[in-house]
């Protein structure tokens, strides 16, 4: 447990999960090959050296006004601290619950989870067969010179008006958009106006399939956008 030491600036909930949480390793076609701790999925030197991939999942809710809530992480957060994302993104674990493979079945069991851990969302707000999984990307993204990403992105979907009480060691910050206050921020973002940033996964997400899924929403037909065959490889 050397690297607990050389990491005493990490917060100490933060560290709790990085030893304890164990990701679900997968291949580039999203098979299952092992598991490791979360902090050694996140070390960009295993990325690299053990080209080391991780499931995860991304989670949009939609209010019934179909306004997308959005969190801006902890200071506290290992990788990407401060920076605006969509509602929660995390990773389903090694465990029994959340290894379901049949309709995605695992991964919204951890959806359902993390909704309470971070956003303090109660499970009954969220029930597992109101997530719709939209498709499946692969990315790659460093945080900083240490830590960083390499996961298999499931993103989820759900309309639901929600009880919302985030967690500080998870969550700095909330608020619910429209689609013309989201074009707005990304304006923000791409200006470096306020110091705003947006994680590299939700901008994948928005460059490349949020905006025409979000008309699918506010239609009411967003099963015709589903597509969990294709993995959407954006590295």
């Amino acid at each position: 447990m050397g690297d607990v030491e050389a990491d005493a600036n990490m917060d100490a909930v933060q560290r709790r999960l990085m030893f304890e949480d164990e990701c679900i390793l997968v291949d580039e076609n999203d098979q299952v090959v092992g598991h490791d701790t979360k902090y050694n999925c996140h070390l960009m030197e295993r990325i690299e050296s053990l080209n080391l991939l991780h499931r995860a999942f991304s989670v949009f809710l939609f209010n019934s006004k179909y306004e997308l809530l959005l969190q801006q992480r902890s200071a506290t957060k290992v990788t990407f601290p401060l920076v605006w994302t969509n509602t929660c993104c995390s990773h389903p674990l090694y465990r029994e619950s959340e290894l379901i493979e049949e309709n995605a079945l695992g991964v919204r069991n951890a959806a359902q989870r993390k909704l309470l851990d971070e956003l303090g969302i109660p499970a009954e707000d969220v029930p597992v067969d109101q997530f719709t999984p939209l498709g499946r990307m692969l990315y790659k993204a460093p945080s900083d010179g240490k830590w960083g990403e390499h996961e298999l992105d499931y993103l989820l979907f759900i309309v639901r008006d929600v009880n919302v009480n985030p967690n500080p060691d998870e969550v700095a910050d909330i608020k619910y958009v429209n689609q013309e206050q989201l074009k707005e921020l990304l304006r923000k973002a791409d200006a470096g106006e306020d110091g705003l940033k947006l994680s590299p996964w939700f901008r994948l997400v928005v460059d490349n399939f949020l905006f025409k899924w979000w008309d699918h929403v506010e239609k009411g037909t967003i099963q015709e956008a589903a597509d969990m065959k294709t993995i959407h490889k954006l590295t």
